[in-house]
């Protein structure tokens, strides 16, 4: 006689385990989630913590205890910083350039993208290819033939060239997570709008880029924070001290030999500050946005 198996179910809590194959699946518990999460969290919020600490600190201080809390806080750093790198100026001049470029890149990327996924576009395909393409080179390969062609055209130490620049550099990305959410809209509504006599450029603007908002706020958050770190377009293409970014204003604590880490670490906050602000007003918006692909 042939002996039968009965396949017996696992206790609970126990993973179940394949036949012949030894496998078994670990689970981890609820507390091993947070402490990773936690761990996560350390490693994101430590480098922000240690630059505020810094921030009130001089020199002395932040080189023998980097790390510590400081034993005073004073506020002579953020005022000196605020002063040599003449944040008044450099701000607006980011605020400028954030403006333009999300401006700019929403509406390069939003037309592009609608004739990408609306419309029979010939070789659409291989536009879509080489805005991949364009989005993985790095842009220092256009550095040298850029700078003598914006020298030609003279937009060299000029915010409008600087901002188009920026169209370039970002409306492939921008036009390729458009297109993720353009694709979900039924062509239900496209086809009515035919039918109704509108054309192509109507269609666009009254029917299917406003559907896809979250798209066009994603995209103008991810600009925006672009724009406003951007760094190396930035101090090639700007020599006017009037016209830099709020990037370069760090060039004003530093020296050939030295750099005042405090004063630094002043401006380092008061960069990161409207880019935190902006993102925590947006957070809920900006994370659906991104994940949905879709019409909220």
């Amino acid at each position: 006689m042939t002996a039968t198996t009965v396949d017996r179910p696992a206790p609970a809590g126990v993973a179940p385990t394949g036949s012949g194959r030894g496998r078994r699946r670990v689970r981890l518990s609820g507390g091993t989630h947070y402490l990773v999460l936690i761990v996560l969290a350390l490693f994101a919020i430590g480098p922000l913590v240690a630059v505020l600490f810094n921030a009130f600190k001089n020199n002395a201080e932040i080189g023998s205890n980097p790390l510590a809390p400081p034993t005073s806080f004073s506020l002579d750093n953020f005022v000196d910083a605020w002063t040599r790198g003449d944040f008044a100026t450099t701000m607006r001049n980011s605020l400028i350039i954030c403006l333009g470029s999300v401006l700019g890149t929403c509406l390069v990327a939003g037309l592009a993208s609608f004739a990408l996924s609306q419309l029979r576009v010939p070789g659409g395909g291989a536009v879509v290819a080489y805005l991949f393409l364009g989005s993985a080179l790095p842009v220092q390969l256009f550095l040298v033939p850029l700078f003598f062609l914006w020298t030609q055209l003279h937009l060299t130490d000029n915010l409008f060239g600087l901002i188009v620049i920026y169209w370039a550099t970002d409306a492939p990305f921008a036009t390729l997570l458009l297109r993720s959410f353009l694709l979900k809209i039924p062509k239900d509504f496209t086809e009515a709008a035919r039918l109704d006599g509108a054309s192509s450029l109507q269609i666009a603007w009254r029917v299917v880029l406003p559907l896809a908002w979250p798209g066009f706020l994603t995209v103008a958050l991810i600009v925006a924070l672009w724009s406003w770190n951007e760094f190396f377009w930035a101090i090639t293409f700007i020599h006017t001290p009037e016209l830099r970014p709020v990037s370069t204003s760090f060039l004003a604590f530093q020296d050939q030999y030295s750099t005042d880490w405090g004063l630094t670490s002043a401006a380092a906050i008061f960069m990161l500050g409207p880019v935190v602000l902006l993102f925590l007003v947006l957070q809920r918006k900006f994370v659906s946005g991104l994940t949905s692909g879709g019409i909220k």
